[in-house]
């Protein structure tokens, strides 16, 4: 049996209680990067759409919509964090193949596309 906790939240004048699994207490945040969220914690190494800079330069991410630390969530506009991170590669995704076919027309077409991706490493939420 895994371990859980139960917190109450008000939000919205309402109370909310969850139950997370006990791993989850370490601090964590939610964060919007290059149009798309991520829960993130420390040391997390994780692939996202493009990033402007080179292998080893530092970025920081503004768009933190909830942080969580100990069982301490803070949700919304009251989230005064920021995201470190590291670059550490650029990369291309897998090849995704799109195939088009009208039937007893002959016609067919086939597209392939790789995705442009970087890969940081999550250095600290402040």
């Amino acid at each position: 049996m895994i371990a859980t906790k139960k917190i109450k939240i008000n939000f919205a004048a309402k109370e909310i209680t969850i139950n997370f699994a006990q791993n989850f207490w370490s601090m964590f945040a939610v964060v919007t990067i290059a149009g798309q969220q991520f829960r993130v914690q420390a040391n997390d190494e994780l692939f996202v759409h493009r990033l402007q800079g080179k292998a080893g330069d530092s970025v920081e991410f503004s768009d933190v919509l909830m942080t969580g630390d100990n069982g301490n969530i803070t949700v919304g506009g009251a989230v005064k964090s920021v995201v470190k991170a590291e670059i550490l590669d650029h990369v291309k995704g897998d090849k995704v193949l799109i195939f088009k076919k009208k039937r007893r027309k002959g016609y067919q077409k086939l597209n392939g596309h790789r995705q442009a991706l970087t890969k940081i490493k999550i250095q600290a939420i402040a």
